[in-house]
């Protein structure tokens, strides 16, 4: 895939509806991305929509010399640091909706299992600092280049290369500490 970018080619050429094509695909990873800077889900909701109407109103300041998910991650990037800029940072966490079913208690400890290894796993990437946290998320959750994210965190790729690198090295560290080792 393309990442969107012949869908917005067909959006420029005055197809309405690949414009809501790339929000499907794209949106929600953005959303993501962009909640790793605010950690607020709603303020990067807010901030991923600005993201696509700036993308709307200003159809022609996407050269296609990325893809647009690139592009898209670079605007969201900078537009969750200005919001940061400009707010307190507070920082909730909202509660589980789910409600699981009593009557099979394997699945059950299954699921218990599986979260706890989530919760794991996110908190050792919480304790990186930031600009590993970050990278961290791009490669494995959005499957970026090490290209693509050099450009969204303006470092070069050898910078990714190592950032990556010691984010890896700090998570074993940390996960074999615990004796958690997934």
């Amino acid at each position: 895939m393309d990442n969107g970018a012949s869908s917005y080619r067909r959006f420029l050429d005055g197809d309405e509806s690949a414009f809501d094509e790339i929000m499907q695909e794209l949106f929600h990873s953005l959303m993501y991305f962009i909640n790793r800077y605010v950690h607020d889900f709603h303020a990067a909701e807010d901030i991923a929509m600005d993201t696509f109407a700036d993308l709307l109103v200003h159809k022609h300041r996407y050269n296609f010399k990325v893809t647009l998910k690139t592009y898209l991650f670079m605007v969201g990037r900078s537009r969750a640091l200005d919001y940061l800029k400009r707010q307190k940072k507070i920082s909730f966490v909202e509660p589980n909706d789910e409600v699981l079913s009593k009557s099979d208690e394997r699945a059950l400890e299954e699921i218990v299992i599986s979260d706890e290894r989530k919760r794991l796993i996110n908190d050792a990437v919480a304790s990186l600092p930031e600009d590993m946290q970050i990278a961290i998320h791009m490669f494995y959750f959005e499957d970026m280049t090490y290209e693509e994210i050099a450009r969204v965190m303006k470092k070069s790729r050898k910078q990714v290369d190592n950032l990556l690198y010691r984010a890896k090295k700090a998570l074993r560290t940390i996960l074999e500490k615990d004796g958690e080792l997934l």
